[in-house]
């Protein structure tokens, strides 16, 4: 390759940067409707947090899992809690962070796994945020009353489990 090839290309290289980064970005989308726009609720009483605790802990007893599992008031703030025996250590904040995270932002943990997985990079700078299924809000009289967080599975396991706990509400 000449030197006067390489030059010219490089020259074209750096006109075509510009171009690239004026490209419009889906993120600068206005929606008409606010997403995510479900109201908060009255917070959940203790006995029906561990309604759901207790159906979350069947379904993953019968499924032989053994997972960490919390519930959280409207406003993120811990109201019950179960540790399965042999459940692992770390699980437990993790638990705990999915039904704050699920509560505060009003939508399953399992939409900023599927936007940080779309490429939706900015959602990892959101306080608070976990990227990582299994924190479902717990709805009642349609709002938000708490949510619930599972962790010691994967993913799907957590999320099959938290389910069970959220439909006690429905």
């Amino acid at each position: 390759m000449s030197m006067r090839s390489f030059a010219a290309g490089a020259l074209l290289t750096c006109f075509s940067l510009p171009a690239a980064a004026q490209q419009p970005s889906p993120l600068d989308n206005v929606p008409d409707k606010m997403p995510f726009d479900v109201p908060y609720g009255a917070p959940i009483t203790l006995d029906r947090a561990q309604a759901a605790i207790n159906a979350a802990v069947a379904e993953s007893r019968k499924r032989g899992w053994k997972l960490n599992v919390a519930v959280v008031d409207s406003g993120g703030n811990h109201v019950a809690f179960a540790r399965m025996d042999g459940s692992q250590l770390g699980s437990i904040a993790i638990a705990e962070h999915k039904a704050r995270a699920s509560a505060k932002f009003r939508r399953e943990t399992k939409a900023f796994e599927a936007g940080i997985q779309a490429g939706n990079n900015y959602l990892i700078t959101l306080d608070d945020v976990i990227a990582s299924r299994g924190g479902i809000p717990l709805m009642q009289a349609g709002a938000i009353a708490g949510a619930i967080g599972c962790s010691g599975g994967t993913g799907a396991q957590d999320e099959v489990v938290c389910r069970a706990g959220a439909e006690t509400l429905k």
